[in-house]
């Protein structure tokens, strides 16, 4: 489980039914701050990287890949915006009904969506319809799974001296896509219930309930105030990622241990104007975290890709059930 304890959820019936959450979790970070992690961290993959996505013409298209999915959330293509609005956040309070006893959430987007859906009769206080929940950690994972099979097909059309020039756009699509999603992981009002005012009924340290801290906290200060000078020497050292999905959250749960914070410095005016030098500080690490870990996960998937794929056996394919 995560800090927040399921006793906390019993009480909780009351946030259920609050029309805050009926919202959809806000943009993450604005686009001034997705461009920026997605250029930091494409700025500082390691050397051993391919050529091609090194250069100002790649960097470039990833940054402006950054904002990508927030722009497929307007009310011109419902259906679109529907089904990927939940991609953007998860709320570790709601999702930590079906971990397990080590907080562990089930691998597989359906397999977790079907745990919520059990859950619920148990649980009739809270809403654990996956599109209020949550998928973040889903859709990140999904989208460098993408982005390493991508780089295999980079490098088996290389070792031919083949056209390499369609995959190498898919290849800066999937990073760039993967950019948003890692982005968002790294603000702490998109792991929570608390997203956009405190929704808690227990409030003993007087959490603003306005609707308002989410955008001023991510879009209008960052804009305002932070600059990728700012942010790049927060970032830290490559590491390679060893597991894709637990590894995810692991990063989701410390980005969820950050959320009072948050609060704590919207409390006493972090965010108005030019803020206080320990708010500027706060947001540039955590746009550095999102950046150090869209560089790590990229770097991974392209190790990854050079691993040789084990040898297809039709019956380890799933099965369908009879009449279908």
């Amino acid at each position: 489980m995560s800090r927040f304890s399921f006793p906390l959820l019993r009480r909780a019936a009351a946030f259920a039914l609050l029309p805050l959450l009926a919202v959809p979790n806000g943009f993450g970070w604005g686009s001034d701050g997705h461009r920026m992690i997605n250029r930091l961290a494409m700025e500082k993959l390691p050397s051993d990287m391919p050529a091609f996505m090194r250069t100002p013409a790649a960097i470039a298209e990833v940054e402006y890949l950054g904002p990508e999915p927030d722009r497929w959330r307007s009310p011109m293509e419902p259906e679109l915006n529907s089904a990927q609005a939940p991609e953007h956040f998860l709320d570790l309070e709601l999702a930590d009904v079906v971990a397990d006893k080590n907080g562990e959430l089930p691998r597989r987007r359906f397999d977790y969506i079907a745990a919520l859906y059990a859950a619920q009769p148990a649980h009739p206080e809270l809403n654990l319809k996956p599109e209020h929940v949550g998928l973040q950690p889903y859709v990140a994972t999904e989208v460098v799974e993408r982005l390493q099979a991508a780089m295999r097909e980079y490098r088996g059309l290389s070792a031919k001296r083949q056209d390499t020039a369609p995959v190498e756009a898919a290849i800066l699509f999937y990073a760039g896509w993967l950019g948003h999603y890692v982005g968002d992981g790294s603000q702490p009002l998109h792991v929570t219930i608390n997203y956009n005012g405190w929704a808690l009924p227990e409030n003993p340290h007087g959490y603003t309930r306005e609707h308002t801290i989410h955008s001023q906290f991510e879009t209008d200060f960052v804009t305002a105030n932070i600059t990728a000078k700012d942010v790049s020497p927060k970032m830290i050292e490559v590491h390679i990622v060893k597991d894709y999905f637990p590894d995810y959250v692991t990063y989701l749960r410390h980005t969820g241990s950050l959320v009072e914070r948050v609060y704590q410095l919207e409390k006493v005016h972090g965010f108005v104007g030019a803020g206080s030098a320990e708010s500027r500080d706060f947001v540039a690490e955590r746009l550095a975290a999102g950046a150090s870990v869209l560089r790590d996960m990229i770097y991974t998937a392209w190790l990854n890709s050079a691993k040789p794929v084990p040898e297809y056996h039709e019956s380890s394919q799933p099965v369908k059930p009879a009449g279908f």
